[in-house]
């Protein structure tokens, strides 16, 4: 019999962050590139941006048709991805602070690749044309929260908390790092069922 998860969140009932979901209204649209892999999940946090973000949209695929990757770049884009030497050169932003002489271009569009650090680079290999976006990153000291899955690379952010970060510098406006409420929700009831399964 299949486990029962919300239908929402798709989680199980005792793991369901949906209660901490907010409700957020950004200007620059977020698109959200999701991994296959990722879309079963159980710590995905590409869905968890999504629910949050008004408008925002997730698509799934490892490859994008031409006309689908044309569509999609149709308007003025941003890829949000860190530094990496075979990438063009990049808008960076110190950990958390901007710089008035390091503001991004006119983007109307944030594009963000949601998989893990081996299938993201494989993303940006598939797709060329997102290899040649201006992109927003981040230096400095970078401490994830995510203590329920770890990364491969040093200072690497999940992926809700590098949209928190880009959506707080790009709009210039800290109510969007709310969206870490069900992040940090789905950490502590996983924390949680940890230790209860620990004492059975």
């Amino acid at each position: 019999m299949p486990r029962e998860t919300c239908n929402t969140c798709l989680r199980p009932p005792n793991v369901c962050y949906c209660s901490s979901l907010v409700n957020l209204a950004n200007s620059l649209k977020v698109v959200i590139i999701q991994h296959p892999q990722e879309v079963k999940h159980p710590f995905n946090t590409g869905r968890m941006a999504h629910l949050c973000l008004n408008n925002s949209e997730m698509m799934t695929a490892e490859t994008l048709a031409g006309d689908q990757l044309n569509s999609l770049l149709n308007i003025p884009s941003a890829l949000l991805y860190p530094s990496l030497e075979w990438l063009p050169d990049s808008i960076e932003f110190n950990s958390g602070l901007s710089s008035e002489s390091n503001q991004p271009p006119n983007i109307q569009q944030l594009i963000v690749i949601d998989a893990t650090w081996k299938k993201s680079k494989k993303i940006l290999h598939l797709n060329p044309p997102l290899q040649k976006l201006p992109r927003v990153n981040f230096n400095g000291g970078l401490e994830s929260r995510y203590s329920i899955r770890k990364t491969s690379i040093a200072d690497g952010l999940s992926t809700i908390e590098s949209i928190a970060k880009a959506m707080v510098l790009l709009e210039k406006n800290s109510d969007f790092f709310r969206l870490l409420k069900p992040f940090e929700r789905m950490i502590s009831l996983q924390q949680q069922s940890y230790t209860t399964e620990s004492l059975l």
